[in-house]
């Protein structure tokens, strides 16, 4: 297993699904068997190629973060992807379509998202819709095992309990506080409503901002809110470690996400 440091060279693999699961209306889950196994850190992505997708019929390359733990690699050959399927989006239409037993090919690993925390320091994972996917990757890991933080928070934001992902899987780490936010729930919903920075707001109080380093995943929106809201607390950049998955367009908001 590499480092947070070190720097796996990409290979090009074939992955054949072995297994799918759709995890909301919208939101499907990958299992594929790699043609090589390959290394990489909990949070990097790989780079798939849409076959003829680009202009002029080029091939295309686009970036999915793998949800499931390095570990799973070196015994079985198998990574996830957790994929939200996306109108006009010609990565997720044709990852949708493949069949079980079809094969994609892509570039991996890559992405300097990964798990760097050591020492007696807090950490706070916020993610909204698929961001969640490179922190299932991190908490199931053995780096996160062995470099536990203090306290592990889970924040994960989205609009409705039909959006919510890896509830049942992730709710029982002992390790971690799994705090689920509603943007537009029902009346019933016993937890938290609104989003994501709403809660950060509401508990600022309690949060050891200096001793707390923070990782972002999702909306780009979402992203810079809460970066603000870090930089008010005077959290210092280093703390701070992102990954953008959408920026969305004028008059949107985090909460559609």
């Amino acid at each position: 297993m590499e480092s947070a440091k070190e720097k796996v060279k990409p290979i090009i693999v074939d992955a054949k699904l072995i297994a799918r699961r759709q995890l909301t209306a919208d939101v499907f889950e990958m299992v594929l068997e790699s043609s090589a196994p390959f290394l990489f850190a909990p949070g990097q992505f790989i780079s798939v190629l849409i076959p003829g997708a680009g202009p002029g019929g080029r091939d295309l390359r686009r970036a999915y973060s793998i949800a499931s733990s390095p570990e799973l690699m070196p015994t079985k050959n198998i990574f996830e992807l957790c994929v939200k399927l996306v109108d006009g989006g010609p990565g997720t239409n044709y990852l949708n379509q493949v069949k079980i037993g079809e094969s994609i090919k892509g570039h991996v690993p890559f992405g300097d998202f990964v798990y760097k925390t050591k020492g007696p320091r807090h950490v706070i994972f916020i993610a909204t819709g698929t961001g969640i996917a490179p922190f299932r990757s991190m908490l199931l890991s053995k780096v996160y095992a062995e470099n536990m933080p203090l306290t592990t928070k889970l924040l994960f934001g989205a609009r409705d309990t039909n959006d919510l992902l890896y509830i049942d899987e992730l709710s029982p780490l002992l390790s971690t506080d799994f705090v689920q936010t509603l943007s537009r729930p029902t009346t019933e919903w016993p937890g938290f409503k609104g989003r994501v920075t709403d809660w950060l707001r509401e508990n600022s109080l309690s949060l050891d901002w200096k001793h707390t380093e923070f990782y972002l995943c999702g909306n780009g929106a979402m992203i810079d809110e809460v970066k603000q809201i870090l930089t008010q607390h005077e959290v210092e950049k280093s703390h701070i470690h992102q990954e953008v998955y959408y920026k969305p367009k004028a008059g949107e908001t985090h909460a559609s996400q």
